[in-house]
């Protein structure tokens, strides 16, 4: 199984609409690309001199063939929408993982 872990740091003044849109919006739309199998949101525990929270956004699925799928028909309009929506209040970066264990 492997990770989709999209960390995002998100402006204080609207990280609790973001949360709630990621909820009931966004990620549901990811996972109705038939890519995914499950997801998890965890809020990263630290110091936040930054002014916003941290979450880890993870999206679990089974093959390489599934990311590259979701990469190829669905990433760009799905991260152009939360651009658009939150332009200049987040950072976020992406990174693919495996799980061992």
């Amino acid at each position: 199984m492997f990770v989709y872990n999209v960390t995002v740091n998100i402006d204080n003044d609207v990280a609790a609409e973001w949360l709630q849109w990621m909820q009931e919006i966004h990620i549901p739309d990811v996972l109705n690309t038939g890519c995914f199998i499950e997801n998890r949101i965890f809020r990263v525990m630290a110091d936040e001199d930054s002014g916003g929270k941290t979450y880890s956004v993870q999206y679990y699925f089974r093959t390489m063939e599934d990311m590259e799928r979701y990469q190829n028909n669905y990433a760009a309009e799905l991260q152009q929408e939360h651009t658009a929506r939150y332009k200049e209040k987040f950072v976020a970066f992406r990174t693919l993982l495996e799980v061992v264990c």
